[in-house]
């Protein structure tokens, strides 16, 4: 399987292959507008501005599994990251990424990374912490842990990297201009 053999809504509704991103770098990244992370679509949107005429796509794959800090409508969350955030790169309708019900998109991107921590710090160890209650053993399996996990396509559809939601995407334009 490749990331182009997928598919996904869009927040319009509309059916999306992603065989018609061949050839570009692809930023996939599963968002929520009530997270503390949620201020990361600015930056999100500063990459796809800097970069879409290099061939960068970013899309947002709206998510409410984690605390359910996503809770609005398809067409709140694409009013939420306009207003908010001047979001202008595409939405997904509202996904799972992780669990049985995951975007099959999803899945295919957890099952084929490493899920390495959060880092260090104080709040990336807090995050730790309640997320190896929250899942027990399943905290070091390759699974989505929580919202603005991020995942680099390079422009033959092979994974370049998988970024924790601590992350920020400032800190990728190198690893970005990499895949460029």
């Amino acid at each position: 399987m490749s990331i182009y053999d997928y598919s996904f809504q869009a927040i319009e509704g509309n059916e999306v292959a992603m065989s018609e991103y061949k050839g570009k770098v692809l930023l996939l990244v599963n968002t929520a507008s009530k997270c503390g992370f949620t201020p990361q679509y600015e930056g999100l949107e500063k990459l796809y501005k800097s970069y879409k005429d290099r061939g960068l796509e970013v899309i947002g794959f709206p998510c409410n599994q984690f605390a359910e800090q996503e809770p609005g409508t398809n067409s709140e969350v694409q009013e939420f990251c306009k207003v908010r955030y001047g979001v202008t790169f595409p939405l997904s309708a509202k996904v799972d990424v992780r669990g049985e019900n995951a975007e099959p998109m999803f899945k295919f991107l957890a099952e084929n990374t490493e899920f390495k921590g959060f880092g260090k710090g104080v709040k990336n160890k807090a995050l730790e912490l309640m997320l190896k209650q929250k899942y027990g053993k399943g905290f070091s399996d390759s699974s989505i842990k929580w919202n603005f996990t991020k995942f680099l396509i390079d422009r033959r559809g092979n994974i370049a990297g998988r970024f924790e939601p601590t992350v920020t995407p400032e800190s990728m334009t190198a690893v970005i201009e990499e895949c460029l």
